[in-house]
């Protein structure tokens, strides 16, 4: 079995300064975790299944175009959850799109919770760390173009990225 999730990747050089900050209240992911918004959570799927899901992701994206995204100030799922997060103030609609296209057929996963675009960063810390991040991100803001979504395959090392998925409207 191999883990596998799709994500819109955050650009630099915002993604060196999330990074930057996880490693900064210790977060263990800051390094083997690329900054991103998820579309579907990490799931784990015989390799064999790999070219469906491919095939799958090809024809998701089919009519969606680009969109603005804008990250901006801190969130929390706390108490529900120990995560910090950037909240997306721009291009929810984008997301949400994404993620109804993407978390079907194959790649049909049950959630845990509601679907939330967002980018995490802080998981799973002592309390401390957690309000930190929470206040050190609270001024952030960043915007961009969603060009793409990847497909992320998880190593010994962390995450790589496999495969890109253009939207082209």
């Amino acid at each position: 079995m191999i883990t596998v999730g799709v994500v819109i990747d955050v650009p630099e050089p915002h993604a060196d300064r999330i990074r930057d900050a996880r490693r900064s209240w210790g977060d263990p992911e800051a390094e083997s975790v690329p900054p991103h918004v998820t579309i579907v959570a990490p799931v784990s799927v015989d390799p064999g299944e790999i070219p469906v899901l491919e095939e799958h992701l090809e024809r998701a994206v089919v009519g969606c175009a680009p969109f603005r995204m804008r990250l901006r100030g801190t969130g929390t799922f706390r108490p529900v959850s120990p995560v910090v997060f950037l909240a997306v103030a721009e291009g929810i609609p984008g997301c949400e799109d994404l993620e109804r296209r993407v978390r079907c057929g194959p790649w049909a996963v049950d959630l845990r919770f509601p679907y939330h675009p967002h980018v995490t960063v802080a998981f799973d810390l002592d309390e401390k760390a957690l309000d930190e991040a929470f206040a050190a991100l609270s001024d952030f803001e960043a915007v961009f173009t969603v060009e793409k979504i990847r497909l992320y395959e998880l190593g010994d090392a962390g995450w790589r990225a496999r495969t890109a998925y253009p939207l082209v409207g």
